[in-house]
């Protein structure tokens, strides 16, 4: 099973691809897409798409995971960015043929951590650690999306996963 985990935003969205066959889980590719923060919005939505295209095209996953849309009142406009990125991600996989999942970013954190408020670094820690990476992920948004994909693979080892 290869998943694509997907921490969406407009200015970088993170991705990672792992690859899972029972209990061995290795990372087949992690990067992040970058929007030029200077274009319009739907330049820098189509751009997004573009280049999702592109790593699904290339990495042939067999499903997308990806963090749910997390909002919090204090900033709803952030909410509502992260809403277009999502629509976009979510789209993009379907014309691909992709079934996308979503997880819970405090379901995502507590999979690795143990806790489903890990701060950024842990979740970097972590991650490296736990696919014996050489390198933290940077930026962040890496680590967080290799975090996504991880969480589908051990709901997948455990017969968690529902939407398939």
């Amino acid at each position: 099973m290869r998943v694509l985990g997907i921490d969406p935003g407009l200015g970088i969205t993170g991705y990672g691809v792992l690859d899972a066959e029972g209990e061995t889980i290795c990372v087949a590719e992690a990067g992040c897409i970058r929007t030029d923060g200077k274009a319009v919005l739907s330049e820098r939505l189509a751009e997004l798409a573009r280049e999702l295209e592109d790593v699904i095209t290339q990495l042939s996953p067999d499903v997308v995971a990806v963090e749910e849309l997390y909002s919090h009142y204090g900033h709803p406009r952030t909410a509502i960015i992260m809403g277009h990125a999502r629509g976009v991600i979510f789209l993009t996989a379907a014309r691909s043929g992709v079934s996308v999942i979503p997880y819970a970013a405090t379901r995502i954190k507590k999979s690795l951590t143990g806790n489903g408020r890990a701060t950024k670094a842990q979740m970097q820690m972590m991650i490296s650690s736990v696919l014996a990476l050489n390198a933290t992920p940077e930026p962040p948004d890496v680590a967080d999306a290799l975090a996504v994909a991880l969480c589908h693979c051990r709901a997948l080892q455990h017969s968690e996963v529902v939407g398939l």
